[in-house]
């Protein structure tokens, strides 16, 4: 059975992404029973997970049956292995095999990697059906599951191939959180921290006063939403302002594809934060105590901010990173806290001083 939602349905936190077609971020405990809601008059629909929460796909699938819709769950592999070609033609196969059609509905249920990969095959799938994303991570409800990236990695890199398809509703069933590994806890924490730097300070001073996150998390997982929220509704194809978002992230898709995804995506992106924030200070745009910050936060809230690899090796792989523009190697940094802005090809000094900060 599906859990009773524990609060009314005007309880929940809500948060509007604007766009051409709005949709609704629902945040709080239960907030999954909305999913019959969302989906009502919606012929069929196919609920995609990994093993390992086959029972909250289960209670899913058993909402959108109690809400007239017929729903089948389908399995994909864990994490990263989730996003390939083979996995999303797979998929494929399976939604022919349901008879799903544009009048019909995807819904993913998992971290970032399922809501990924669920979005990239909705997207493409009769060119296009709507997708429900039920997150289940703290990075998935901050993060992968909003603002209508999609996407699977190749061996060229990660994101490379996918295709802007907005949700028509993201049910962050902070419930789910609870069965979450602390270090996948920490791991989405690290986008929340991001949100800080580039846009709302007092999600800092809320990290400042519980560096776990565990005392404000439905405050902190809105605001973070917020912070994304108002970039995307701006810039879906993220060829502005949506590009600051990817703080820290430069270095950290180069950590990823050179550790095989073996490092937590959160992970990466707190050493590439760091690293960020050291050569924003060696351009100028950052204080030293504004620099130290970054470390001191990440760190306490258990995150790392070194990182030991090949600088040559990371610089290449950084150079085929989506945010690069042909030759040059661009970077989101902070020209102080809240101003995020743009450096393009910056002085190798630079770029070789931020890396013996952060290098093992």
């Amino acid at each position: 059975m599906s859990a009773a939602p524990r609060r009314s349905r005007g309880a929940w936190r809500r948060v509007t992404v604007p766009g051409a077609a709005p949709y609704d971020v629902v945040i709080g405990p239960g907030a999954q029973a909305e999913l019959g809601l969302v989906l009502a008059g919606t012929p069929k629909a196919a609920v995609v997970h990994a093993p390992p929460l086959a029972a909250l796909a289960g209670a899913a699938v058993e909402t959108l049956q109690s809400a007239g819709v017929a729903a089948e769950a389908v399995v994909v592999p864990d994490g990263e292995a989730a996003k390939t070609a083979e996995v999303a033609s797979g998929l494929w196969e399976e939604f022919g095999r349901l008879g799903l059609t544009r009048s019909d509905a995807v819904v993913g249920v998992g971290g970032g990697a399922v809501t990924d990969l669920a979005g990239f095959v909705a997207a493409t799938w009769t060119r296009g059906v709507r997708v429900v994303q039920v997150p289940t991570s703290l990075l998935g409800m901050v993060d992968a599951a909003l603002g209508g990236k999609t996407g699977i990695n190749t061996a060229a890199g990660k994101n490379l191939v996918g295709a802007f398809h907005p949700p028509v509703a993201v049910l962050a069933d902070t419930d789910s959180l609870a069965r979450l590994p602390e270090a996948e806890f920490r791991s989405g924490l690290a986008e929340v921290v991001k949100c800080g730097f580039i846009a709302d300070g007092t999600i800092l001073d809320l990290l400042d006063a519980d560096p776990t996150g565990r005392s404000a998390t439905e405050e902190l997982i809105d605001r973070a939403v917020r912070v994304k929220a108002d970039a995307v509704a701006d810039d879906l194809y993220d060829v502005g302002r949506r590009e600051f978002l990817n703080y820290g992230h430069t270095l950290a898709h180069a950590i990823e594809r050179i550790e095989d995804f073996g490092w937590r995506h959160g992970e990466a992106v707190a050493v590439g934060m760091v690293f960020a924030a050291e050569l924003g200070g060696r351009a100028g745009l950052l204080t030293r105590p504004e620099v130290d910050r970054h470390r001191t936060l990440i760190e306490a809230m258990g995150l790392p901010t070194r990182y030991a690899g090949d600088w040559p090796t990371l610089q290449a792989v950084m150079r085929v990173d989506k945010k690069a523009r042909g030759a040059s190697l661009r970077f989101v940094v902070l020209d102080g806290l809240g101003n995020p802005t743009i450096l393009t090809d910056p002085d190798q000094a630079w770029l070789d001083a931020a890396w013996s900060a952060v290098a093992l």
